[in-house]
């Protein structure tokens, strides 16, 4: 059996824990959070360090994207530096190949057209597959980086901007403790009013889900989410919002959809390679022969895809 372990800097009230069967091999995916503490998911990947295939990295990514640079987040370096013998990933992988591919699946195939469709992406540098296909068809996009990560009140309007301000900002950024720029722990719960305009301008809501659910307005009616690890509270919690429309960039398992970081872990565990990352060739023929679809679920009516 694969055993694949996601440890988080998010809620310990988020765990799962599931036992699905893939490409013919038994995989046991463990969702383990640490409420914020940096310390607990360093001492936890030891721990486990070589008794499981692979990990996954939640609550944080390894680096961020924009303007064709990479940005290395100091906290994660640590955590990627826990694992000496099992690979440890973070989902960028997956938000390049899977999340693109989830993009062109509602515009092509569900029949959302995106040309055109107002769209507010919380953190383009965060999911910039996401972000680069919205553009490459036509969206008028909002970026909420600046707004959403350190308070500063900077809509940008397309990733070219994106790139010269990340440019100047990033480097400093990246340096600080991921608290500050990303929802852990307890405040994964907390709402904080920030940015209500934007949310209410455009007609589809973007990226990550801890930093839309914290700062989302009382509102979203008739709003399109496009986002990823989702649980059935989230869902109904949306529903009530007003959303007409929720789309998850990974697959549901067993009433969730889990983070990129926990699927790109199985995909790693599933190929069988020890490295820390396959190629996106690679992951395109995994996702192909696992006919990963991503999930779409009309609120308020029992139909889903």
């Amino acid at each position: 059996m694969k055993r694949v372990v996601s440890v988080s800097l998010g809620a310990s009230k988020r765990d799962h824990r599931i036992e699905v069967e893939l490409l013919g091999e038994k995989c046991l995916i463990e969702r383990i959070g640490t409420d914020g503490d940096l310390g607990r998911a360093v001492a936890l990947i030891k721990k486990l360090d070589g008794q499981v295939d692979a990990f996954g990295m939640g609550g944080i990514d390894l680096y961020v994207q924009a303007g064709g640079k990479r940005y290395i987040l100091r906290e994660a370096r640590q955590l990627a530096e826990a694992a000496k013998v099992t690979p440890i990933l973070d989902g960028t992988g997956l938000k390049n190949t899977l999340e693109r591919k989830a993009v062109l699946y509602l515009d092509q195939v569900y029949g959302l057209k995106i040309k055109g469709a107002s769209v507010l992406m919380v953190c383009a540098a965060d999911r910039f597959g996401m972000a680069e296909t919205f553009a490459a068809l036509g969206a008028k996009l909002t970026l909420g980086d600046f707004i959403f990560t350190i308070g500063l009140p900077l809509p940008l309007y397309s990733l070219q901007a994106l790139g010269k301000v990340a440019a100047v900002l990033a480097p400093i950024m990246t340096q600080l403790p991921i608290k500050y720029l990303y929802p852990t722990g307890p405040d994964q719960e907390r709402t904080v009013r920030r940015g209500e305009q934007y949310f209410r301008q455009n007609s589809i809501i973007a990226g990550d889900f801890h930093i839309i659910r914290r700062y989302l307005p009382d509102g979203l009616q008739d709003k399109v989410v496009v986002t990823n690890t989702v649980t059935e509270s989230d869902i109904l919690w949306l529903e009530q919002k007003g959303a007409r429309l929720l789309v998850t960039t990974t697959p549901e398992f067993a009433g969730r959809s889990f983070g990129t970081n926990v699927m790109e872990a199985l995909l790693v565990a599933l190929s069988g390679q020890q490295n820390a990352g396959l190629s996106a060739e690679q992951y395109e023929v995994l996702l192909d022969r696992l006919d990963f679809k991503p999930r779409v679920v009309e609120l308020g009516s029992p139909k889903s895809s």
